[in-house]
């Protein structure tokens, strides 16, 4: 029977990517508010409730000029946007 050798394991000292490649993804990423808004979106759609910064409704307070809330204040409950789906009765099938 062969013997069973011990495989060597990294220690994490270093990066396996370039820092300025990460960076510049980084970068991007950020400077491209529809690519956040369709993620947040998502996020949203899996009930995980992002922060969404929004310019500030009340133009007296001129110190806040963009306010954050919490996405289902603002988009409303995802589990209530529900789909329609085959088989189970829609809204206009419940007369009351």
């Amino acid at each position: 029977m062969k013997k069973k050798t011990e495989s060597s394991q990294s220690k994490g000292e270093r990066r396996n990517q370039r820092r300025d490649i990460t960076n510049a993804a980084r970068r991007d990423r950020k400077a491209d508010y529809a690519y956040q808004l369709i993620n947040k979106r998502a996020a949203w759609a899996k009930y995980q409730n992002p922060w969404l910064t929004l310019p500030n409704p009340n133009t007296n307070e001129t110190s806040k000029k963009f306010i954050r809330v919490k996405s289902n204040d603002y988009w409303g409950n995802p589990k209530a946007q529900q789909p329609f789906r085959m088989g189970q009765p829609g809204p206009e099938a419940n007369p009351s």
